[in-house]
């Protein structure tokens, strides 16, 4: 889109009691200086938005929410109106519990369910799937990868949300415009763990603005941060909006001076809207009504507490009634900082759209490359982030060394002595509790987090959910055979497990397998439930799964009502494939120290635990499925669950 030059001057009030200003400069280039309280820094941002400003109306909207079983719904919002203009920095405002991120969870198209109403753009029935091409949408909580830097953060979005057709070049130079436009730039190799609330405000903001998105959406943007952040942070809105951006904010209380650089302001309480129109407006607009906001007193606190009823339940009706949910559109009024006169809102215009979407467009998906380069950047995070991180990477392998070393060191030489068969079969039972209880935790533990991350990411057209899950399975295989490995040669080495190198792969390749079906296990629980939740149901389900593996009741002495649990038990199959790697397929006679040993002859062993000895492929095959079900099984619940989210 291109624009004419022009430079206006906004002067704003930053505080009802003091004579502080803060000035704003614009040009078309995306120029702007900010200055105020003895401070000025320039900002310029030469990426404009490529499609016309689009004007956003809302009717009706309502939404209600199921409050759980047997206790009903509840009606959040309340068919609610409204008109969002082009180049306007908005904030919805209101109490807790107004309806505020509902409704912006609405607008953004993230919320989709159990909604009545519409929303049109330029007077046309918006279509969420280009809609979703021309906005993003930014959580409260600063959803980042926090192993990667800065830069890297920015590079692996760039790569993501940038055309393949854009060159390596173009998009280093639009990725340092824009960390020097917020500020980032000197904190490029900076991990996001290690940056300050505001900072990384800025970065989510960041990693957004590379697609150019017309129409951002913020959650509760200043929200934990200090005054001057805000400042910083609205600010830089501010200098979006006057590129021709919607920008739609939701804010709690904020200060004067805050307040006063929105501007348009839409006030909720209890799903019903009680103004919308000019910040400037609302003071006249209180007075109209026989309200007026005491003298020095924040306008933004005094509509918060006629929205909590704590001047009377009828002045919310009184504001109800005369912006009639919305409807009225009279206080939109004010010096327009775009062409510094005085304006009313305009009837509303279609505008065509310069990028229509293509069948070429529909097939590709949402997302802006190609499965592939989705598969290779989401790799290469992948690979970053288990090289840095202590706890899947690091601490994973030191456990699995030492908890093999004392397994080692308490069943030493046991693997061939006649006398000692119930202790080895033992240590096999450890073994497999071992490589089923560290995985599984460590992704219940740590998948929820990233789970947060996904739902943002995947809103906003990264990536799909496809190429993410193909890319976790890949990215963790190095990590799961070298600790696996280094576990199983540790403890099969000295404990004395026979010296057959047939024998040691069968022993490692159960071993394998059941470190994958106890992850895959932890994934699925990880996607559906938090960390707590999560922690507290992976052990409790894992106990019928151990009872039915035959360690402490043999196979042939289950109950028949009960038999039916050693057929979906992955330990079942993954003991049986030990004791077949150890004692099965001919295993020679066991040594013997003592005058007599009962089980110096494998078979015997076999045929006290009611095991054959001889089902290795059968028990491989066995954990193939159960292991390709669950991992089919858990895509499908991620899947399920963005959608549920929404």
């Amino acid at each position: 889109m291109s624009q004419e030059p022009r430079s206006v001057a906004v002067q704003l009030e930053t505080s009802l009691m003091s004579s502080a200003v803060i000035a704003y400069k614009s040009e078309g280039s995306g120029h702007v200086e900010i200055s105020g309280n003895g401070n000025s820094y320039q900002q310029t941002f030469s990426r404009l938005p490529h499609r016309t400003p689009m004007d956003m109306q809302f009717e009706n909207i309502g939404f209600t929410a199921s409050l759980g079983c047997r206790k009903g719904n509840k009606k959040i919002l309340h068919e609610l109106n409204g008109r969002f203009l082009p180049r306007q920095l908005i904030a919805i405002m209101g109490p807790s519990g107004a309806g505020k991120s509902t409704l912006l969870d609405i607008l953004s198209g993230y919320r989709i369910t159990n909604v009545s109403g519409s929303v049109m753009l330029n007077g046309e029935e918006r279509d969420l799937n280009s809609f979703r091409r021309l906005s993003c949408y930014i959580t409260q909580e600063d959803r980042l990868q926090s192993l990667l830097t800065v830069y890297e953060n920015m590079k692996i979005a760039a790569d993501l949300k940038l055309g393949e057709h854009v060159s390596t070049k173009e998009k280093t130079d639009i990725i340092d415009e824009i960390l020097v436009t917020l500020r980032l730039s000197d904190h490029g190799n900076t991990r996001a763990e290690r940056l300050s609330g505001g900072q990384r405000k800025r970065l989510s903001i960041a990693l957004e603005l590379i697609a150019n998105p017309l129409f951002l959406f913020l959650d509760e943007p200043t929200t934990g941060l200090d005054s001057s952040s805000c400042t910083q942070c609205v600010s830089l809105l501010k200098l979006l909006a006057r590129q021709g951006r919607t920008i739609v904010c939701t804010i709690h209380q904020p200060s004067a001076s805050l307040f006063r650089m929105f501007d348009h302001v839409y006030v909720l309480s209890q799903g019903l809207c009680l103004y919308q129109g000019s910040t400037q407006q609302l003071v006249p607009y209180l007075q109209q009504l026989q309200l007026p906001c005491p003298k020095y007193h924040n306008p933004a606190d005094y509509v918060i507490e006629l929205a909590c009823e704590e001047h009377g339940k009828e002045k919310v009706e009184r504001m109800v009634e005369e912006t009639d949910n919305g409807r009225n559109l009279n206080w939109f009024k004010s010096l327009d900082p775009i062409t510094a006169s005085t304006t009313a809102v305009e009837p509303m215009i279609r505008l065509a759209d310069p990028k229509p979407s293509t069948k070429k467009d529909s097939r590709r998906g949402l997302q802006e490359t190609s499965q592939w380069n989705q598969l290779k950047v989401l790799l290469r995070r992948g690979y970053i982030k288990s090289k840095r991180d202590k706890t899947l990477t690091r601490l994973r392998i030191v456990v699995n060394i030492v908890v093999a070393l004392m397994l080692g060191a308490l069943f030493y030489g046991e693997g061939n002595e006649g006398s000692r068969v119930l202790d080895n079969y033992n240590l096999l039972f450890a073994c497999l509790i071992h490589n089923m209880m560290t995985p599984m935790m460590i992704t219940i533990l740590t998948f929820p987090s990233e789970m947060s991350v996904l739902q943002k990411e995947h809103f906003n057209r990264w990536y799909s959910l496809k190429s993410y899950y193909i890319s976790i399975t890949i990215v963790d295989i190095p990590v799961t055979v070298v600790s696996c490995f280094l576990f199983v040669i540790l403890v099969y080495l000295i404990s004395g497990q026979p010296t057959d190198m047939t024998r040691f792969n069968m022993f490692f390749v159960i071993s394998l397998y059941i470190v994958y079906v106890a992850m895959s296990f932890g994934l699925l629980i990880g996607a559906l439930f938090n960390v707590v939740n999560g922690t507290f149901l992976g052990p409790t389900i894992s106990v019928p799964v151990m009872m039915f593996a035959g360690f402490g009741v043999n196979l042939q002495d289950m109950p028949s009502y009960l038999k039916w649990g050693t057929h979906i038990s992955y330990l079942r199959y993954g003991l049986e494939g030990y004791i077949s790697a150890i004692y099965g397929y001919g295993r020679e006679i066991l040594d013997c120290v003592e005058l007599y040993c009962h089980y110096k002859f494998p078979d015997t062993f076999l045929h006290e635990i009611a095991m054959t000895g001889d089902q290795f492929w059968k028990d491989v095959i066995a954990l193939s499925i159960i292991l390709v079900a669950l991992r089919i099984l858990t895509y499908f619940l991620l899947r399920w669950k963005l959608r549920a989210v929404r």
